[in-house]
Formats: C-alpha cells, structure tokens, sequence
C-alpha cells in the first residue's frame, strides 16, 4: 500500500491553514527545519506524525525535540533529512560528511527557499528541498510537497503552491 508523506520546511514559525487540507491524506509529515517555533511541531502533529531535523534558526527547545540529521527507511528507501544540505554538485560539508558513513536513496534539505526536486546524476541520490512553507523570508511563493513511498520508489509527487500574500492562519 505504500505511505503518503508530506513534506515543508522553513515554516518560521507559521503553519498555513491551508496545509491542513493539502496534508490530511498523509500518513507522517517531514519538516525538513527552521520550524521557527515548538507550536508548529503542535499542529503539524494534529495532522500526522512529524518526523524532522532542526535549523538554523531553531533554539533550545526544538533543537532537544530534534537532530541535526536523521537518517531512516521509508518503504525500502534509505532516506537523509538535514537543514543545509545544498543540492547535487554543490553539498555542504555536513552532507559530505554524512556520506562517508551513509549512502541514502533520498536526501532531503531546506535551507534555501527555493522549491528543488532532482536526481543527482553521479550518485544516483533524489534530492528534494520542498522550498518554504511559512511566511517569512525572500520568496514569493510558499510550497511544500507531497508524494507517496512504496516498494522502495517515489511516486506521485504533488506540490503546494500558495502565493505568500495569500497565506492565512485562522
């Protein structure tokens, strides 16, 4: 049957109403950092388990909640979520780092704003960096993602695409 997931990251501190019906059908939301607030981890978990890593901007309490990175299996695949991990032919030193010890299906990061889906054609890694799904920062456009896993593939993958201005939290 395989799993829904969603997935954002950089929220700093909002979560949009309208997220609520573009994730309802998932089965685990991932946040990929720069929650910005504990409260967003409250609501993201009224709709789905949340799975993440923390950010930059993120202080005391979501960095004890969770890590810098987080490697696990989804459905077969080997998945690595961290905040600034770059993209294919650009990785930061910590996703360097962390491919001298674990060689994932997918990695998923935020960090830049910028919505990102590709493979990494030396490596063969999915790269996905949903863009940013709050309010605050340089973008136009707030987007999150959301796709299924199952036997070990992506499929199915949606984005969310709101303009920033029309964003609203009731």
């Amino acid at each position: 049957m395989g799993k829904k997931i969603g997935i954002l990251s950089d929220t700093h501190g909002f979560v949009a109403t309208q997220l609520f019906s573009f994730f309802e059908s998932c089965d685990e939301l991932w946040h990929a950092g720069d929650w910005g607030d504990i409260h967003v981890v409250h609501e993201l978990n009224k709709i789905a388990p949340v799975k993440g890593v923390y950010g930059n901007i993120d202080g005391a309490d979501i960095r004890a909640t969770f890590p810098e990175v987080l490697n696990f299996t989804c459905e077969g695949l080997a998945i690595c979520m961290l905040h600034i991990g770059g993209y294919p032919g650009r990785y930061s030193p910590l996703f360097k780092q962390v491919l001298t010890q674990y060689t994932p299906d997918v990695m998923i990061c935020g960090h830049s704003h910028i919505l990102k889906v590709m493979r990494d054609a030396a490596t063969g890694i999915m790269h996905i960096n949903p863009g940013a799904a709050g309010n605050k920062g340089f973008h136009t456009f707030s987007t999150a993602i959301r796709l299924e896993v199952e036997d070990k593939r992506l499929q199915n993958l949606e984005v969310w695409e709101i303009k920033r201005t029309d964003l609203y939290n009731e």
